[in-house]
C-alpha cells in the first residue's frame, strides 16, 4: 500500500542553461507513467533504515582506495542515527561538524547496491535540501560493476540531482561515462529563480529509456541527454543501476566548507519511488 503524501508542484517557466543541449518538450520521449509503481520506500517506520532495501557506505574512502571518495570530500560517512534516521515519515541525512575518525565532519551515504537494481524506468524522490557553502547533497545512480570487474566511469553514472549548498535555487542533472567523466560530464542546470530548494520539498526525477535520459524537477522537463550528446561510449543501456543518496561536505564540485555554514545541516527525503 502506498503511503499518500502531499506533493507540491510548481509551474516553472524560466531555466538558466549551463550547457547548451536541445530541450524542446515536443521532442521528448516519455517512457513511463506514474501508474505502474514497482519499487518504493516511503520512510513510514521511524528508526533505522530497512536493511533489506538500503546499505550504507562507511568511512572517508581510504579503504576503497579513493580518499575523499575521489572528489576531495571532507566528511566521514557513518550509519549512526546522528547521521541518518527516519523520523515522522521522513529520512534525515545529517552532516555534523565534529572530530570523528580523523575527519572534521560526519554525514551518511546510503545505497541499494545488491538489494535493488534496475534498468530503465522513472526514478524520483521528494527532497528538501540543506543550505550553506560547501554542502553537496546528491540523488544519483551507478551501474552494476559486475562484482568489481568493471570500474567507474565505464559502469556509468546518472546524477538525478546534484546541488551546491551556496546556490540554493539551482539544481544540476548530469551524466558521467567513459570519455565524459569528472569535469567533462554532460550536464545542465536549472534555476528556479523565484523559489529555493532548501525551504520546501521538490520532486527530482529522471525517465530513462534506450538511448536517452530525461531530467525533471517537479515534473518540469529541463534536460535530455541522448547517445548523440556524449563524447564517448553510451553505457546506459548495458546494465542495471542502483540508487545512492548522500550529503557530502566539501569537494571539487562545491569547494571548501564555508566558515559561516551552520551545522547540523540536513537533507530531508520524503520518499523514493520507481515506476516502470
Amino acid at each position: 500500500m502506498i503511503h499518500t503524501k502531499l506533493i507540491i508542484r510548481f509551474g516553472l517557466l524560466v531555466a538558466f542553461v549551463m550547457v547548451t543541449l536541445s530541450c524542446d518538450p515536443d521532442d521528448k520521449q516519455q517512457v513511463t507513467t506514474k501508474n505502474n509503481l514497482v519499487w518504493q520506500d516511503e520512510f513510514s517506520v521511524d528508526g533505522a533504515l530497512d536493511p533489506l532495501i538500503w546499505g550504507a557506505d562507511i568511512g572517508n574512502g581510504d579503504a576503497e582506495g579513493i580518499p575523499g571518495w575521489g572528489n576531495g570530500e571532507r566528511q566521514y560517512y557513518t550509519d549512526r542515527p546522528e547521521n541518518m534516521v527516519v523520523e515522522n515519515g521522513v529520512l534525515k541525512i545529517t552532516a555534523l561538524k565534529e572530530s570523528f575518525q580523523g575527519s572534521d565532519y560526519t554525514s551518511a551515504r546510503i545505497l541499494t547496491k545488491g538489494k535493488y537494481q534496475k534498468k530503465f524506468g522513472r526514478f524520483e524522490a521528494r527532497i528538501k535540501l540543506p543550505w550553506g557553502q560547501g554542502l553537496w547533497p546528491a540523488f544519483w545512480m551507478l551501474g552494476d560493476d559486475n562484482n568489481g570487474e568493471q570500474a567507474w566511469p565505464q559502469i556509468g553514472e546518472i546524477d538525478i540531482m546534484e546541488y551546491r549548498g551556496q546556490e540554493p535555487t539551482v539544481v544540476h542533472g548530469s551524466m558521467h561515462g567513459p570519455g565524459y567523466s569528472g569535469g567533462q560530464a554532460v550536464t545542465k542546470q536549472y534555476d528556479l529563480i523565484t523559489d529555493r530548494l532548501d525551504t520546501d520539498f521538490h520532486v527530482y526525477g529522471i525517465e530513462w529509456g534506450p538511448g536517452y535520459v530525461n531530467y525533471y524537477i517537479d515534473d518540469v522537463l529541463y534536460n535530455q541527454i541522448t547517445r548523440e550528446d556524449v563524447s564517448g561510449d553510451w553505457v546506459f543501456d548495458d546494465n542495471e543501476f542502483y540508487i545512492i543518496m548522500n550529503l557530502a561536505v566539501g569537494g571539487t564540485f562545491v569547494g571548501a566548507p564555508g566558515l559561516h555554514t551552520v551545522y547540523p545541516q540536513t537533507m530531508y527525503i520524503d520518499y523514493v519511488r520507481v515506476y516502470q
